[in-house]
């Protein structure tokens, strides 16, 4: 399936910003599950100070914002070939050693709530693939899809005790579990074209997990499926902050208001 995306990020303050940081992964690269055929990325009156590859293997840009913003818009275009690899993104790669995903970040670090979720996931299933499809299922059976709860900054633990969240909770639960039973597993941020919907309110999330002889395998909990040609894999971390579009900091501003315009076709 070939997806033209348009990805546009506002930010308004209140009062002007003396100085300000922001690292973009907002680049995807060409893979086993898809191919880039274009991509643009605009700073608007940001600079570019660097770019990079991170330890996952993202393209991450540094930019900082002029003296006095008001407002500042990012916007990332472009056209992407997707393939249909039941979820399947490939063999390990990047500077983290796989023993480096088996390890849980304060969002991911099960707590009562998810260690009573684990005991009462089944355990008699016939090899990996089979028992991270039910925890998949088994997750969201108990914590159900809800744009109002949560936040960025909410823990698996947290969003598990609430019974709902978005995506991004759903993610960091399966994480922490999937982790807890021993596979190394990450957070990946991306894009997901909704059936019938050019316009989307937000970007998408989901888990990765390796299994020996196949590699990373996806799954997303809010839909309940192994990604396929609908999904364009962004960035990956060990959680939301590592994956994160768009993250940094400024000085001053007072109230910061953020709006994104998101647009996904085939």
């Amino acid at each position: 399936m070939r997806l033209k995306i348009s990805h546009t990020t506002r930010y308004e303050y209140d009062q002007p910003v003396p100085y300000g940081l922001q690292q973009l992964r907002l680049t995807p690269a060409s893979g086993a599950t898809q191919r880039v055929i274009d991509w643009s990325l605009n700073l608007g009156t940001a600079r570019q100070e660097s770019a990079f590859r991170d330890q996952h293997g993202n393209e991450v840009r540094l930019v900082s914002l002029p003296p006095d913003t008001r407002s500042i818009e990012i916007v990332s275009t472009g056209e992407v070939e997707t393939t249909d690899t039941a979820g399947v993104s490939g063999p390990h790669t990047g500077a983290a050693p796989l023993w480096y995903y088996r390890r849980q970040t304060g969002r991911t670090r099960p707590g009562p709530v998810l260690n009573k979720l684990l005991k009462t996931f089944p355990g008699d299933h016939k090899d990996a693939i089979e028992s991270l499809h039910a925890l998949m299922t088994h997750v969201a059976e108990a914590v159900d899809y809800d744009t109002d709860t949560t936040h960025a900054e909410t823990t698996a633990e947290i969003a598990a005790k609430a019974g709902s969240g978005v995506c991004q909770d759903h993610a960091h639960i399966f994480i922490g579990l999937a982790r807890a039973l021993g596979h190394p597993a990450r957070y990946v941020s991306g894009y997901l074209k909704m059936d019938g919907q050019r316009h989307q309110d937000a970007s998408h999330a989901w888990s990765d997990v390796h299994i020996e002889g196949l590699g990373w395998v996806g799954f997303d909990v809010s839909n309940r499926i192994s990604p396929d040609t609908r999904y364009v894999r962004i960035a990956t971390g060990l959680d939301y902050a590592e994956a994160a579009p768009i993250s940094g900091f400024v000085f001053g501003g007072g109230e910061e208001s953020m709006m994104v315009t998101l647009q996904i076709q085939q």
